[in-house]
């Protein structure tokens, strides 16, 4: 592969350090092209900023990084949405959001969409997730699965992360029609185990592996948090050594650019 294209929303993140809260910049998809971009791959952000100091902050940080941001929109009248994030005594996070008017919410509405797909359908990758998909209204969700239908369709590879944040969905039931039309478009998945119990109560990788496939998925890799993971039809691939972390947040993320 030489290009590939993430569609996703970067935010402002409140992280807490000694007592203190410090801002920074996160979102899973934006985290997966940040690692891809530190390994040297051609990579670009699709999504959409506002026309603010935190916007170009944010821009420029990105740039600094690798990322190609010539497919990054303007909102003239949105801003960036903001996170913060709180872990526990194992890591593990919980998150807080203000993101419900975000510029990347009116992504496929904004001016300049169809040039902007234009270009990004030349990649040779797409990468997308569920929190892609759960910050966007009904049409514009549509519209992204048939972008990556198109990319499929041009011999594309199209990689999709079932990522699922319940407060971002009216219900399970709906999630989980949204997570099967993405990856019925898709060529990689990258499921996680307790993401699809959340969603629809599965609890073996297996069956998570083989839903995902029987939908036309390709390549499947269950991610089963310190445990590993599970490629479908292959191997159960255990890490070569437990951590005691003291952030989770972005582990996925890092799994899926590797």
């Amino acid at each position: 592969m030489t290009r590939i294209v993430c569609i996703g929303e970067g935010m402002l993140e409140l992280s807490r350090h000694a007592g203190d809260w410090r801002m920074h910049y996160g979102g899973d998809v934006l985290n997966t092209a940040i690692h891809l971009a530190r390994r040297g791959v051609d990579v670009a952000l699709l999504t959409a900023l506002g026309d603010d100091p935190f916007s170009d902050l944010l821009r420029s940080q990105w740039a600094d990084e690798g990322l190609d941001t010539a497919l990054i929109l303007t909102h003239p009248a949105r801003q960036p949405g903001l996170y913060a994030v709180t872990t526990d005594a194992t890591g593990e996070r919980s998150f807080s959001y203000w993101r419900d008017t975000s510029a990347a919410r009116d992504l496929l509405s904004l001016p300049g969409v169809e040039a902007t797909l234009e270009e990004a359908a030349l990649a040779d990758c797409l990468y997308f997730s569920l929190i892609s998909l759960a910050i966007l209204p009904d049409e514009a969700r549509r519209a992204v699965l048939a972008f990556a239908r198109l990319v499929r369709d041009r011999g594309g590879v199209v990689a999709f992360d079932g990522n699922y944040r319940a407060r971002l969905w009216p219900d399970a039931t709906t999630a989980a029609h949204w997570r099967d039309a993405a990856i019925a478009v898709s060529t990689i998945g990258f499921p996680t185990l307790d993401d699809e119990v959340a969603i629809d109560g599965v609890r073996s990788a297996e069956a998570i592996g083989a839903h995902w496939a029987a939908l036309g998925c390709s390549e499947v890799v269950v991610k089963l948090g310190p445990s590993g993971g599970v490629v479908h039809g292959g191997d159960r691939v255990a890490p070569a050594r437990c951590l005691n972390p003291i952030d989770t947040s972005g582990a996925g993320d890092a799994f899926n650019a590797a």
